[in-house]
């Protein structure tokens, strides 16, 4: 499993203003990203600062995602600064201790 890691800061607008984008319909649409199992999003608290964590099923699929349309849109976006991409091998075990989110990885499992 790839944990990607997405972090830009937003320009040119309000926090009020840039709220209005994040919709159902734009959450709906990562459930059809190859690869993807689950998606977190963040939101800095006193700063335009978003992004979030993806857990794909492998690196070759989080590869294809940063080099697809959805990454595309946010690098051509004017009002999206500071663009940050970072792509991590999950190390199985020690999520499994500690409880990660990771399919296929069982507390049993890290105890063996």
């Amino acid at each position: 499993m790839v944990i990607l890691q997405v972090n830009y800061t937003y320009t040119g607008m309000s926090r009020a203003e840039w709220e209005t984008r994040y919709t159902d319909d734009v959450a709906t649409k990562f459930l059809s990203v190859d690869g993807l199992a689950w998606k977190i999003w963040l939101d800095a608290p006193t700063e335009p600062r978003v992004g979030g964590i993806y857990l794909f099923e492998s690196m070759e699929k989080a590869q294809a995602y940063l080099d697809g349309p959805i990454v595309a849109r946010l690098k051509s976006n004017p009002a999206i600064e500071n663009l940050e991409t970072r792509l991590f091998n999950v190390r199985d075990r020690m999520t499994a201790i500690t409880n990660g989110p990771v399919p296929g990885l069982t507390r049993a499992a890290a105890a063996e």
